[in-house]
């Protein structure tokens, strides 16, 4: 009884051990740790129409009056722009 314990021991910690190592593999390969962690990708922006948050980069830019503006979708962009449309008539 006692050998079966320290057998199940044995495989349970090779278990945990495997796990990290493919964990830490799986780290490598997808380039996570590579950059500092005081470095930045992208910053996330308000949408000024349907107020959701989302990276900069992937944000439908508009420029009105000299501002940019960055919307979540073109859809919010257009919104955006019937709604002031509609303001100024």
């Amino acid at each position: 009884m006692f050998r079966l314990l320290i057998f199940a021991g044995v495989i349970y910690l090779g278990y945990r051990l495997l796990k990290s190592w493919k964990l830490k593999n799986t780290q490598r390969k997808a380039g996570f740790g590579k950059t500092g962690s005081n470095v930045v990708d992208d910053i996330m922006i308000k949408d000024p129409f349907c107020e959701a948050y989302f990276p900069k980069r992937n944000g439908v830019h508009l420029l009105v009056d000299g501002k940019d503006l960055y919307f979540c979708s073109t859809e919010c962009r257009d919104k955006f722009i019937a709604l002031r449309q509609k303001k100024n008539s």
